[in-house]
């Protein structure tokens, strides 16, 4: 008895002009895409103008700034006054620089110590009152060095530390902790507690499971908060006016306006200075910047 084999029907793999067709009608219209080009230009150019108006500014003269008939590119361009800035009588420009380096670098150590091993614990325990706590803290953001100068001067004058940086690295610190708690307990919070029980199953504790587990998990919440503060402590000016007294040991927010005079200000130099300002907070967001998604995975795997 013969057997035959069994026949398969054969599948055809879908035709290339059905799947070209079914991409190319998910696509946008280039219509869309043109307008969204032309309002992305038009939003960037709102925000990168001002900051390139005082580079133009920083390299006129100072009579080219106050000329009658302004012109937005410089006749002359004088780069000398990114040399004579430093060494102006106005301020020590190069101590003010150290200054807020070390006033800024400090206070985001501090917070990072102190905001990461709070905002896990918040994130993963159950206590009394938990809730009121973390109103409390995001409370304290509504507060700032502007509107307790006068209390802040008391206290650090009873301490002996005006016109210190010690003094500076506290209150920045403090100011900027509670959303830094709060930027990292939402991103604790969103990592399943079966991920901690799996690494404590292998022997983990408490501690190594958040510096090896949880830690490269919220990356992306700590590059938030570590950028924040950074920012928000080289930019502090009230606090700086009212607490730093010596020259050297203001920061540049507050030596930008030794230029300001009562008759005369030297604009070329507060746009030179606003300039070099700028530079260091965007040379740290392009470092953290690539390993920003690095970290979305990084501590997922055994």
């Amino acid at each position: 008895m013969a057997v035959t084999a069994p026949a398969f029907e054969t599948i055809a793999p879908p035709a290339a002009s059905a799947r070209k067709r079914r991409y190319t009608e998910d696509q946008v219209p280039l219509g869309k895409v043109l307008v969204r080009m032309l309002a992305g230009f038009i939003v960037l150019a709102i925000f990168v103008l001002p900051y390139v108006i005082m580079f133009f500014g920083s390299v006129k003269t100072k009579a080219q700034i106050r000329s009658v008939d302004p012109t937005y590119l410089p006749t002359e361009w004088h780069w000398e006054n990114y040399i004579n800035m430093w060494s102006t009588p106005e301020t020590p420009l190069p101590q003010n620089l150290i200054s807020t380096i070390v006033i800024s670098v400090f206070a985001t150590l501090i917070v990072l110590l102190v905001a990461m091993p709070a905002a896990y614990y918040t994130a993963r325990f159950k206590f009394p009152f938990r809730m009121v706590f973390l109103f409390l803290v995001i409370v304290t953001q509504m507060l700032q060095p502007a509107v307790l100068t006068s209390g802040l001067f008391r206290q650090f004058l009873a301490f002996d530390m005006i016109d210190t940086w010690a003094a500076m690295i506290f209150i920045n610190a403090a100011f900027n902790l509670s959303f830094a708690v709060w930027i990292m307990h939402s991103f604790f919070a969103g990592i399943p507690k079966e991920v901690d029980e799996a690494a404590q199953i292998d022997g983990a504790g408490r501690l190594r499971v958040l510096f090896t587990i949880s830690l490269p998990l919220v990356w992306p919440g700590i590059v938030t908060a570590i950028v924040f503060t950074f920012v928000a402590c080289w930019n502090e000016f009230a606090a700086s006016l009212v607490i730093l007294s010596t020259a050297g040991n203001q920061p540049l927010s507050v030596a930008l306006t030794k230029f300001v005079g009562q008759y005369e200000t030297s604009w070329q130099y507060v746009f030179g200075v606003s300039i070099v300002a700028i530079v260091p907070v965007v040379i740290l967001f392009m470092i953290i910047e690539k390993r920003l998604v690095g970290g979305l995975t990084a501590g997922s795997v055994k």
